[in-house]
C-alpha cells in the first residue's frame, strides 16, 4: 500500500477545503473527524454565510465590497488586534473563492429578510452551514478522499519541526507525507473556558454560565498538544466570538436559531434592571459578536433585551417566544427584576430618547441625550405593548487562542515554519481576530486557509513522492 500524501485532521469547512485541494492536486487524502457522522462538520454545520470582497455586483451580492472597506470593518471590530498581512490575504481570497466553492456543490442565495443589511458584504449558503458541509463531504468523496468519523486524535508525532504521524484515542498511529490541523478551538473544554476566564470580582467563575453555541467535539485537544510541543501561538485564550444568546438554549450546538437579534431595537438591563452599554453603537453584524462578552462580565452572566411592539417584525426571530406583558412593571415581575429600579431605568430612557428619522437599515438619527451610557442610533421610547422580554447568556462559538502562522499556513516552532505541518481554519483565527467578530469573516478565514494549507501539503507530499521516485531509481540503476 502507497504511503499517505496528506492527512487532515478535522472535518468542518477548514478541513473540508484543505481536502478538496490538496486531492485536486493530485494527493492522496485521509480525513479524520472526531464526531460520528450525523454531527459532521464542526461548527461550520450552524453557518449561514461568507464575507466576501468584490469591486462590483455579483450575483446573490449588490454593489461593491472593496478591499480598504472590508479591512477598516475588520480593523474596528477587531481594535487593531489583527495581522494586516494575513488579513489582507484572506480578503483578498474571498473574492474569488466562489467559483470553486460552486465546483464541489455549494450553492448561494439572496440573504433572507431580517438580513437584508448583509446584501452587499455576505453571500449566503442554500440550505445553510449543514447543506455547505454535506456538498463538500459528497464532492471530497467522489474525488476519492477517504473520510473515518469517529476518530479523535489525541497527539502528533514530531521530529523537530517535521510532522511523522498522528495518534487516535484508539491507539491507531497514523503516517502521513504532511498534514493539516483543522479540529477547532477550546470552547466545548468547560475547564480550559473556567481556567481562562478565572475568577471575578464578585467570586463568580463567569465561564460556568457560558453556553456552546457550536459543536461539543472542539475540546482543544491537539491545540494544547501543539501549544505543549512548543509551536508558536496567538490571541489572548479569554477572547473568542461570543455572542448573546437565548439563555434557554442548549449547553451545545443551539446554533445560529439562539442567537437575540432585537438586541438594537431595544434596551438591554443586568440582573439589576440597570443598562450597561450602547444597544444601538452600530449595525449588528458588526456588533452581535460583542454581546456576549458584555453580557460574561454583569453579575451571574445573564441580562434581558426588552423590546415593544414597534420592534416585532424587525428582527430574525429566535426559536423561543419573549416573555411578553402588557405592562413594563409586568415584564419586570415576570422576568424577576427589581421593578422600581426596571422602572427607572425605563423612565430615564424613554425621556432621553430624541424623536428622529427611525431607519435599521442606516445608521439614523434616532439617539438619546443625557443619558449614560448613551443608545447612539435606534432609539426609541418602550412605550407600546405589549412588551416581550429575551433572556440572554453569553454563547461561546469559538475561541481565539490559536498557532501562529505565515501565508504558508505552516504551524511555526521558535518562529521557524514546519515543512510539513499546516494548520486551518478555528486553530489559527487568532491571527486575524485578536478580538471582536463580524458577520461572515470566520467563514472567509477558514476558507482561505483550508485552501491554503491543502495547496501547501500536497506540494510538499507531492514533492517528497518525487524525490523519493528518483532516490529509488538512482539506488536500482547501482
Amino acid at each position: 500500500m502507497a504511503p499517505l500524501d496528506v492527512l487532515v485532521i478535522g472535518g468542518g469547512n477548514a478541513a473540508l477545503c484543505a481536502a478538496l485541494m490538496a486531492r485536486e492536486a493530485g494527493a492522496s487524502v485521509l480525513v479524520l473527524e472526531a464526531s460520528p457522522r450525523a454531527w459532521r462538520g464542526g461548527n461550520s454545520q450552524h453557518v449561514r454565510n461568507l464575507r466576501c470582497m468584490h469591486d462590483a455586483p455579483q450575483d446573490v451580492l449588490v454593489d461593491a465590497y472593496p478591499e480598504e472597506e472590508y479591512w477598516q470593518d475588520l480593523l474596528k471590530v477587531t481594535g487593531g488586534r489583527t495581522d494586516e498581512k494575513l488579513a489582507r490575504l484572506v480578503i483578498r481570497a474571498s473574492s474569488n473563492c466562489r467559483d470553486w466553492m460552486r465546483s464541489h456543490g455549494v450553492h448561494f442565495q439572496p440573504p433572507l429578510s431580517g438580513a437584508l443589511h448583509v446584501a452587499r458584504t455576505n453571500a449566503f449558503f442554500m440550505g445553510g452551514g449543514k447543506a455547505l458541509v454535506n456538498a463538500y463531504y459528497r464532492s471530497a468523496e467522489r474525488l476519492g478522499v477517504a473520510i473515518r468519523y469517529d476518530t479523535p486524535v489525541l497527539a502528533i508525532e514530531l521530529e523537530g519541526e517535521r510532522f511523522v504521524a498522528a495518534r487516535t484515542a484508539a491507539g491507531e498511529r497514523i503516517e502521513a507525507k504532511s498534514c493539516v490541523l483543522a479540529c477547532g478551538g477550546f470552547e466545548s473544554n468547560r475547564e480550559w473556558l473556567r481556567e481562562a476566564w478565572g475568577q471575578n470580582e464578585r467570586g463568580e467563575w463567569p465561564a460556568d454560565n457560558f453556553l456552546i453555541r457550536g459543536t461539543r467535539f472542539n475540546t482543544g485537544v491537539l491545540l494544547k498538544h501543539m501549544i505543549d510541543a512548543g509551536a508558536d501561538t496567538v490571541g489572548d485564550p479569554s477572547q473568542s466570538h461570543c455572542v448573546a444568546i437565548d439563555a434557554r438554549a442548549p449547553l451545545y450546538d443551539g446554533g445560529i436559531c439562539t442567537r437575540i437579534d432585537c438586541v438594537s431595537l431595544g434596551v438591554v438591563v443586568n440582573r439589576e434592571a440597570k443598562r450597561f452599554y450602547d444597544e444601538g453603537e452600530d449595525f449588528w453584524p458588526k456588533r452581535y459578536a460583542i454581546w456576549g462578552r458584555l453580557v460574561a462580565m454583569q453579575p451571574g452572566q445573564i441580562a434581558w433585551s426588552v423590546i415593544d411592539r414597534k420592534a416585532v417584525g424587525r428582527f430574525m426571530p429566535p426559536v423561543f417566544p419573549g416573555t411578553q406583558a402588557d405592562t413594563l412593571g409586568e415584564i419586570a415581575k415576570k422576568i424577576g427584576l427589581d421593578e422600581t429600579t426596571f422602572l427607572q431605568t425605563i423612565g430615564n430612557y424613554n425621556a432621553a430618547c430624541r424623536a428622529g428619522s427611525f431607519d435599521h437599515t442606516t445608521l439614523d438619527d434616532c439617539h438619546t441625550e443625557g443619558l449614560s451610557p448613551a443608545k447612539t442610533h435606534w432609539a426609541r421610547p418602550l412605550d407600546t405593548a405589549p412588551f416581550y422580554a429575551y433572556p440572554l447568556r453569553p454563547g461561546i462559538t469559538f475561541t481565539y487562542l490559536g498557532l501562529k502562522v505565515d501565508e504558508t499556513a505552516a504551524v511555526r516552532f521558535a518562529d521557524r515554519p514546519s515543512p510539513n505541518l499546516f494548520v486551518a481554519g478555528e486553530m489559527m483565527a487568532g491571527n486575524v481576530l485578536g478580538q471582536g467578530y463580524t458577520a461572515g469573516v470566520g467563514m472567509s478565514i477558514g476558507t482561505a486557509f483550508g485552501r491554503f494549507a491543502g495547496t501547501q501539503a500536497a506540494r510538499c507530499a507531492l514533492n517528497d513522492k518525487t524525490r523519493t521516485s528518483m532516490e529509488t531509481a538512482v539506488a536500482a540503476a547501482h
